[in-house]
This record gives C-alpha cells, sequence and structure tokens, in this order.
C-alpha cells in the first residue's frame, strides 16, 4: 500500500504544471501616478497577472529580467471616453446602410488592437450600435482577441430624435420608433426600463446623451434633449445596479441638468460655463474633456465632402471651443479624467491628448495622473488600476525619455504589458 500511495504521489506531482516563474523588469524611471513625480531606477515584480513588489534601483542582469533601464515606466494607460466599435469616414453615413452589426464587430478587433499597441490597457467604452462592445469586452476578456480591458456601457441612452437616436437623417419610412430597448427614452418609465435592459444586455455602465452632439444629423451640438426628471430617473436606476453614469453634454443647461441629476461625469463639457464648474466642483462631478475630437472634427469640417453640411457647421462650431475650455476647468479645480472620444479620429492615436491637455494649460504630470489615477478612480477601480504599485493589475508601458518634459513622448510608446502578458517590446508588437 506505502508503495502504491508514493507512485500516485509521484505521478501527480509528475502530472501538476510546473509554477511560473516571476517576470521582472528593470525600468530606468518610474512614473508615480499619486505624487505625479518621476522617480529614479526602479524594478517590479510580476506575478499571476498583479505586480508581486515595486522596489528602487536595478536588479542583477539576469535570464528574464526585461531590461528597460534606458526607458521610463508607467501605469498601463486608461481612456475614458472610446467607441472601439466604430470609426468616422466620409462614408460613414451610408455605411450604416449597408453593414450588419458583424461587420463593425469585426473591425473592432483591428480597432481594439491598436489601442492596446498605443498603451491604452483599458478603457471606457461610451457607446456602440447594437451591444457589440459587450462582445468585443468578452472575447478580451477570454483570451480569443487582443485588446485594453474594455467597461462598455453598451448602446447610449438619449431621447427621440436626439444625439443617441441613430435614425436622425433617415428618411422617413427607416426612422420607425426606437424604444427604451435601443436606448430612447421619453420619460421617468422608458427611463428605469432601459438601464434595466442595459444590466440584462451585461453593461458595465450607462452612458446618456442629455444635449446635442456633433457627428449625428440633426441641427443643434448643444440644446438639451433630456428633461431633469429623465436624467434623475436613470442615475437612480444604474446607481440601483451598481452603475455609474456619463454624461455626453456639449451645452450649458444640459450640463447643469446633468449634474444637478446626479451623474458620475460629464463628457465633452464644450460650452460649459463657470457656475456648471462650480457646481461640478460642488458635487465631485468628473469631467472628460476629449480635446481629440474636437480638434479631428474642426479640421475635417473643411474637407469638402466629409461631412455632412450640418455636421461641418456644428463640427466648426464645436471643435476650437473644447480644448480652451479644458484649460479653464483645469485652472477652476474640477476634476479631469483622460478621454479623447477616440472613432471620432483613427484608433491608435489616443496620446495626442496629452498634447492638447498640455496645450491647454494642463501641466504634464496632471494629465498623466488624469490617464492613470484619477481615470481609475472615475472607473471605481482604484484597487486594481492606475498606479504602479504591489497587488495592482501588471499594466505597465514604457517610453524613452522623459514624458514630463516632453510630453509628445507619449505618443510613441516602446513596451506594453497588460496583466502580466507582453504586447508590445522594443516599438513592435508581440504575439501573446
Amino acid at each position: 500500500m506505502r508503495h502504491r500511495l508514493l507512485l500516485a504521489a509521484g505521478l501527480l506531482a509528475a502530472a501538476a504544471p510546473a509554477l511560473a516563474a516571476d517576470t521582472v523588469l528593470a525600468c530606468g524611471r518610474l512614473f508615480d501616478s499619486g505624487s505625479g513625480q518621476l522617480l529614479g531606477p526602479h524594478t517590479l515584480r510580476v506575478r499571476d497577472g498583479r505586480i508581486a513588489e515595486v522596489r528602487a534601483g536595478l536588479p542583477a542582469p539576469a535570464d528574464g529580467v526585461i531590461d528597460l533601464s534606458a526607458l521610463t515606466c508607467l501605469p498601463g494607460l486608461i481612456d475614458a471616453h472610446t467607441h472601439l466599435t466604430s470609426e468616422t469616414s466620409p462614408t460613414s453615413y451610408s455605411d450604416q446602410f449597408r453593414w450588419n452589426t458583424a461587420d463593425y464587430a469585426i473591425r473592432s478587433t483591428v480597432y481594439a488592437a491598436r489601442t492596446l499597441q498605443a498603451g491604452f490597457t483599458t478603457v471606457r467604452n461610451l457607446g456602440d450600435g447594437d451591444g457589440e462592445s459587450i462582445a468585443l469586452r468578452n472575447a478580451i476578456e477570454s483570451g480569443i482577441v487582443p485588446g485594453p480591458r474594455i467597461f462598455t456601457a453598451g448602446t447610449a441612452i438619449g431621447s427621440t430624435g436626439g444625439h443617441a437616436d441613430g435614425t436622425d437623417g433617415y428618411r422617413k419610412d427607416l426612422q420607425g420608433d426606437p424604444g427604451p430597448k435601443q436606448g430612447i427614452i421619453n420619460g421617468s418609465a422608458d427611463a428605469w426600463k432601459a438601464v434595466r435592459q442595459h444590466y440584462k444586455d451585461g453593461a458595465d455602465l450607462i452612458k446618456i446623451m442629455p444635449s446635442g452632439g456633433v457627428l449625428d444629423e440633426s441641427a443643434s451640438a448643444d440644446n438639451p434633449q433630456m428633461t431633469l426628471e429623465e436624467i434623475q430617473a436613470v442615475v437612480a436606476a444604474a446607481h440601483d445596479y451598481g452603475f455609474t453614469v456619463a454624461a455626453h453634454a456639449h451645452g450649458a443647461e444640459g450640463i447643469r441638468r446633468a449634474v444637478l441629476g446626479g451623474v458620475d461625469s460629464i463628457e465633452h463639457g464644450t460650452f460649459m460655463d463657470a457656475a456648471d464648474m462650480q457646481l461640478m466642483k460642488q458635487r465631485g462631478t468628473w469631467y472628460v474633456p476629449t480635446i481629440t475630437a474636437g480638434k479631428y472634427v474642426q479640421e475635417k469640417a473643411e474637407t469638402p465632402g466629409y461631412y455632412p453640411p450640418q455636421v461641418a457647421a456644428k463640427a466648426r462650431l464645436v471643435g476650437p471651443q473644447i480644448q480652451a475650455t479644458a484649460g479653464k476647468a483645469y485652472r477652476a479645480g474640477v476634476r479631469i479624467a483622460f478621454g479623447t472620444d477616440a472613432a471620432v479620429y483613427p484608433h491608435g492615436q489616443n496620446a495626442k491628448e496629452f498634447q492638447y491637455m498640455v496645450e491647454a494649460g494642463i501641466p504634464a504630470a496632471y494629465a498623466l495622473q488624469a490617464a492613470t489615477r484619477n481615470a481609475a478612480e472615475l472607473l471605481g477601480r482604484s484597487a486594481d488600476l492606475g498606479a504602479l504599485e504591489a497587488g495592482k493589475y501588471a499594466d505597465v508601458i514604457a517610453v524613452n525619455g522623459d514624458p514630463l518634459a516632453d510630453i509628445t513622448r507619449m505618443q510613441a510608446v516602446e513596451f506594453v504589458m497588460k496583466g502580466g502578458t507582453v504586447y508590445r517590446r522594443d516599438g513592435r508588437p508581440v504575439a501573446p
């Protein structure tokens, strides 16, 4: 019997998988997202997808050490406003009549990979066409396709004829009457039903459209499009289900209603006034500026045929204003999280936002904190994301030089690790 037990133990030992060795990163400099300071050489030890140890100094050269001693290591970046399932182009307005949901879903895998390669290991996805971002999130989590960690709102919630109503501009017989299942609400009861449907669909948060927008085919970019009561109903339902609420809002009145209604963040905020800023400070409401989108639509508005005429007119109005508003909001003390509205511009160019933030008068250190510490707090995931600290996910990127001295360094990421897996090294993609 004793021999049989020993034999069985030996067979079990042989069958057990070998414990994976720790991965060690040797960083020449390290950005501390808590203090906003750049520290000297540090060693990161990664185990089971998380950071196991952070200590000052470089390790002795050894097999298995990833040498980043010539680079600056930062936490994996977070873009708090993306749309990974689409990308605007001159044909976007006709593509919607030819493409199926599957067409958008397939393209989203390419956009997700580009985003990850740019150093953005986590995103908030704030709106899609038919819930395809939920499938993309699940495919990434299952390891089927590479991409950032996604927290998705599914389809946006708005009013009939508003920015969330994708049938704007259609001929009458194609418009139909979308309802709460498609995110279109009219009244508080619809709001509750729409939020519950999002919970059923598997969304992570809620996105509402309380003001007009730029890229839909309606006439106004900034008129209020949801009542205060509708916003309050969405927020009450969302918070019941553990959701945060992001509010697309360009106009000052739409922003005011959204903040009074209890939303967690204001997206774009183009025509935010001093009263809005003070109210947001009082309520602790986050601001996600999306300057890159404003710059892009302003540029493309002057390209004949890129946008329909009414869209181009709105782009000329909104585009130049977002950057100035972001600078004013920072100086007023409004809390800012990094977001770009990726899809309005080509995916993978997210890091341009850093440059535009600095141009607006936002310090480089704060811009980096906005994409790390602040965005993690907005997501409610500070325990896992936003800093290079023991216990958090091993989301690590590295760039050449000092990004505090030259923020454009963030546009050329050399190294990307997400959850302990390396996806980019020496400036080139790596197959995981």
